[in-house]
């Protein structure tokens, strides 16, 4: 019995320990897919199915293999062997779509769509009748038309260049012998003059070859992604600490004044912006601005805003020129974004505000217990280069609180659809009314994340500025 043993084992030591390697190795491949969890390790995913499916069916023809299962998985193997025999070439399929371009991608993907319906059919039939041979021409005609297909593409320089995502040579030569080797069994049968038989373990090595070429292609790719990712992070970081440069280190002292001002983009850079124009103790311009969109467009033109406030420091105190000036000078540079704004200018010393607003939320006016909307609107900046901005004044009493935002702070939605809304917004304001103005802010934007779901994204950037008359 032991003699027998070890003879059954030798004859099937090449199938055991290859489909190890090819389980071991989809195994790794998916595991590396799982934890990227990026769009571009597809190509993992597939080839680690492709090759786990493979050495699993490898395994499941080893009869000492097949011997130490439990008598349940054994009662499935002949199912599982044929299924996976028919999905396998689905998932080389798929492994093949995602290295294409263009024609070939759909024409790759269209296969794997014929490849699956024949599965199923082989596998309805095997439930129906005990056997899944009926299809399994066809199967392997799918296989060796894509085989063909693929390798004429491989082969050619100029479809290559064309319709490979990552041309290689070594994927070249490897798909060239296992597609030799495919017709050479297959076409010899379905001729019905089969040439010198080839042992089956010259299958499994060349396959190997033409796997692990495989995979260092995708390497390549799923690499070569990573480092694009990188350089784009990197980039991204760089802008954030640009984009922070330009905004205001801390609020303005300004006699009888509490300001506060928080900014909360939607990702590294956003498109929103705020900044003070302190002129002295006692004066002081506030302006919020939100570009559309999001990203880094976004966040270049709200740098444009930042150059472009300069050039109203010498009539701060005339929110319609304000207004109209930064339109003027960055109409012509917007290429069809626009941008809402608001500007509010406080005098201490006569007790008077100016309003002036393009296309903004209404300031909030929170006085004895009441909450007001004020609105002074024109067009947002964009829309027409030389435009007049209304003009609002507004007295100052103690106790007065100014809210400047943009709409990222009442669009938020809960679990129900409901927007966070004017309504919560005032009843936030009435809850944390003896609040200062650091404080409030900081409990605004907890309440807001707190209204939303905790797996929900930030869907706008935030702006908020606090402002208390003491």
């Amino acid at each position: 019995m032991e003699v027998q043993s070890l003879a059954v084992l030798r004859e099937h030591l090449a199938d055991l320990v290859l489909g190890t390697v090819f389980l071991f190795f989809g195994f790794v491949s998916c595991a590396i897919a799982v934890l990227r969890r990026r769009a571009q390790v597809r190509v993992l995913i597939w080839l680690g199915l492709w090759s786990g499916m493979y050495g699993g069916n490898l395994l499941l023809r080893t009869p000492v293999f097949t011997e130490a299962l439990p008598h349940w998985i054994e009662v499935c193997r002949p199912f599982t062997a044929n299924a996976m025999g028919f999905l396998m070439v689905v998932a080389g399929l798929m492994t093949w779509s995602e290295l294409t371009l263009g024609k070939m991608r759909a024409l790759t993907q269209g296969m794997a769509v014929a490849g699956l319906a024949i599965a199923v059919g082989g596998v309805g039939e095997f439930m129906a009748t005990g056997t899944g041979a009926g299809l399994l021409p066809y199967n392997n005609l799918l296989a060796v038309c894509a085989l063909v297909s693929l390798g004429t593409v491989v082969v050619a320089p100029k479809l290559s260049a064309r319709l490979l995502a990552f041309p290689n040579r070594i994927l070249t030569v490897s798909t060239v012998a296992f597609t030799a080797d495919a017709l050479y069994r297959n076409v010899g049968k379905w001729l019905s003059r089969p040439g010198p038989e080839l042992p089956l373990v010259a299958d499994d090595l060349i396959f190997a070859a033409f796997l692990f070429s495989f995979a260092w292609v995708a390497g390549e790719k799923v690499f070569a992604n990573e480092r694009r990712l990188l350089a784009i992070e990197s980039e991204l970081e760089i802008a954030r600490q640009i984009q922070a440069s330009i905004l205001p280190t801390g609020t303005p002292e300004i006699d009888d004044l509490r300001i506060a001002a928080m900014y909360l983009p939607t990702a590294a850079v956003g498109g929103d912006f705020y900044d003070f124009l302190p002129v002295d103790r006692s004066h002081v311009g506030v302006l919020v601005a939100d570009v559309s969109g999001h990203g880094i467009p976004a966040a270049l033109i709200a740098s444009m805003l930042k150059v472009a406030m300069q050039s109203v420091l010498a009539c701060a105190d005339e929110p319609a020129l304000v207004m109209r000036t930064l339109n003027r000078t960055l109409s012509g540079q917007l290429r069809g974004q626009l941008i809402s704004a608001a500007y509010l200018w406080l005098d201490m010393e006569s007790k008077r505000a100016l309003y002036s607003s393009a296309g903004h939320p209404p300031l909030l006016r929170w006085r004895e217990g009441r909450l007001e909307r004020m609105e002074s609107n024109g067009l947002l900046f964009g829309v027409v280069p030389d435009l007049d901005y209304p003009v609002r004044e507004i007295s100052l009493n103690p106790g007065d609180r100014f809210l400047l935002y943009t709409d990222g702070m009442i669009e938020p939605e809960n679990a129900t659809g409901e927007a966070f809304g004017d309504r919560k917004l005032e009843e936030s304001l009435r809850e944390h009314e003896r609040q200062s103005p650091a404080e409030l802010a900081m409990r605004l934007i907890a309440e807001i994340r707190r209204w939303q779901p905790a797996a929900a994204a930030q869907q706008d950037d935030i702006t908020l500025a606090v402002i208390d008359v003491a």
